[in-house]
């Protein structure tokens, strides 16, 4: 077990360190990964992200001090350009912490895949390059363990389960 767990912290710390040192270049290498069957899989870049339709809303979260504004594409809106049919999801973070999404519980703009906050890229070492976040403020049933729980940050994977 301690040799997985020293996986998973050198995984995210090259990460770290690749996009510390180069920033641009690395933001591009960190694509988000889809699998809609065990041989249909797409990658997007950060920049094939930006042109699709983006979401941006200001809230707090348990995991930041004070509101915060994020912006990315809703997960809906990913979901929908890549697979077809379907009714769970597994999302994976870069050190391979995953979370299960029922398909018919995504709404049109929440929750979002944040590649922004504040207006800047989000860094791997700042919950990044890809967060999964609702807008908890706007509403009690986004503030709730099951929510939190789902809310995956250093997202880097995502599968369709059944």
């Amino acid at each position: 077990m301690k040799a997985k767990t020293h996986s998973r912290k050198m995984v995210t710390f090259a990460a770290a360190v690749l996009l510390h040192i180069f920033p641009a270049q690395a933001q591009d290498l960190l694509a988000l990964k889809i699998a809609a069957t065990p041989t249909k899989q797409v990658e997007w870049t950060l920049g094939e992200l930006d042109e699709l339709d983006q979401v941006t809303f200001t809230t707090s979260t348990i995991w930041t001090d004070g509101k915060v504004t994020f912006s990315g594409v809703p997960l809906k809106t990913i979901i929908n350009k890549v697979l077809d049919g379907g009714t769970n999801i597994q999302l994976t973070a870069l050190n391979d912490y995953s979370v299960a999404i029922p398909i018919d519980e995504l709404e049109d703009g929440v929750p979002i895949v944040a590649t922004r906050i504040d207006g800047k890229k989000i860094a791997v070492r700042d919950k990044g390059p890809y967060w999964l976040v609702y807008p908890y403020d706007s509403d009690p049933r986004y503030r709730t363990e099951l929510v939190y729980a789902r809310s995956i940050w250093q997202l880097n994977r995502i599968k369709l389960l059944d």
